[in-house]
């Protein structure tokens, strides 16, 4: 913990950045930390002292040739992966379950996108597994492409493996706690694995890391990390990845503890009648659904009972779990779910099945649009992304033409509280390409 005791002991008085010279009448938290890049201390965009210490310790802990990390999260990761293996042009296939970020990285490079098609979860209506099969099959078909992009583990817990002679790019932002004990799956191998620090671990909010497995590729990534992260790196943020580094030296007691306390909240939840869980890669992903009532209707019901969930579907619930998560917190979840399964009501799970929208034009190619009502927008080609937020999984894409099907399933999920994010405020109105 060289940073955190490095920056403890600030003694000198602040004529430089930032504005708040870390005076306690402003009563601004962690402020007593926050400082610029001055002598004695890092530069995250040329690391050469305790910032590289931490990338070190960090490639060391997880297993690669080189780690680098974000203070801009894992989107400013994705995109420097995409944008350091594709040149403008290229073709590359990403899984469609890919976070939006994946597809900004490929608007920016102006990337021809193929798609791969995960695997259908009947059970809970969902993408799952990318297989060695459907990537293969791909690859084939596109023998052109430069890259392959997947996400692994999946927002729902669903982890793949692939191996490809092109580079593998690997959004593993919500499998940073992987590798770190065995009742929990190791980290995906890929060319450039990029994962969210704060999503399940001890640390804060944007705080992240690319690992580069294959070493030429560093030296372009490093170049576009530092074209997309900020110029002001935060020693807030980055002060919590040395504490979550120190955390992960010795952190197998506290996994014992977590691993025994989702095994004993699996058990409960298999006690009750109508409310159930599905078990992915990952058990600490808690995906719940409930036989008498809708996923928004069982997140509300949470939320009325103390539970703030990660989000909601048509279907389900999502419930992130970490090693830091206490007793008391499992024991308020199981109570509340106790509660929920006595509602008196009988739910008929949504078909949430579709087939994938036909691409018409690439991403970038749509540059002017117009205003239409989704409900007369059948036929008509998508000039923006819908998703449902989280997990930022686009519905339908730029350039792809909007059947009667995604309107259907927008409208439903609408209907149903699911949180959908759209360019246009008003959710009726869609912009299709003039």
């Amino acid at each position: 913990m060289k940073l955190n005791k490095m920056l403890k002991s600030l003694d000198s008085y602040p004529f430089h950045m930032p504005g708040h010279k870390r005076n306690a009448k402003f009563n601004i938290p962690s402020s007593e930390i926050d400082i610029t890049e001055i002598d004695g201390f890092d530069n995250l965009h040329s690391p050469d002292g305790v910032i590289k210490e931490l990338e070190e310790e960090l490639a060391k802990l997880y297993g690669f040739e080189k780690s680098i990390i974000s203070v801009n999260g894992s989107s400013c990761c994705i995109l420097s992966a995409i944008c350091a293996v594709c040149d403008y042009g290229d073709t590359i296939l990403i899984a469609r379950n890919c976070h939006k970020s994946v597809y900004n990285a490929c608007f920016i490079k102006k990337l021809n996108v193929e798609y791969i098609e995960p695997e259908y979860i009947e059970e809970i209506g969902t993408y799952g597994k990318i297989t060695q099969e459907a990537v293969d099959k791909a690859l084939n078909r596109f023998e052109n492409a430069k890259a392959v992009v997947i996400t692994s583990p999946t927002y729902e817990g669903v982890t793949s493996e692939i191996k490809a002679d092109v580079p593998v790019i690997i959004d593993s932002a919500h499998g940073a706690h992987f590798g770190f004990h065995r009742d929990f799956p190791v980290l995906p191998y890929g060319d450039i694995v990029i994962n969210s620090l704060h999503k399940t671990l001890p640390a804060l909010t944007q705080t992240a890391v690319i690992h580069i497995n294959n070493p030429k590729y560093f030296e372009k990534v490093k170049m576009y990390m530092d074209i997309f992260e900020t110029s002001s790196p935060s020693y807030v943020l980055m002060s919590s990845i040395d504490t979550c580094i120190e955390f992960l030296r010795k952190c197998e007691n506290d996994f014992d503890a977590f691993s025994k306390r989702l095994d004993k909240f699996y058990s409960q939840v298999n006690e009750l009648e109508n409310i159930k869980a599905f078990e992915g890669d990952d058990k600490s992903r808690l995906v719940i659904y409930a036989d008498n009532m809708s996923g928004t209707s069982l997140y509300s019901f949470l939320r009325e009972n103390g539970i703030e969930a990660e989000g909601a579907t048509l279907n389900y619930v999502i419930l992130i779990s970490s090693v830091c998560d206490s007793d008391e917190g499992f024991e308020l979840l199981i109570n509340a779910l106790k509660k929920a399964d006595k509602v008196k009501s009988h739910f008929e799970r949504f078909s949430t099945s579709y087939t994938l929208p036909k691409k018409k034009y690439n991403i970038y190619e749509v540059n002017s649009f117009e205003k239409t009502e989704l409900l007369k927008a059948e036929g008509k080609v998508s000039a923006q992304y819908i998703y449902a937020y989280p997990p930022g999984v686009p519905i339908i894409v730029p350039g792809e033409v909007i059947s009667r099907e995604i309107i259907d399933r927008i409208t439903s999920m609408k209907e149903n509280d699911v949180n959908i994010i759209s360019q246009v405020q008003d959710i009726n109105i869609i912009l299709t390409k003039k």
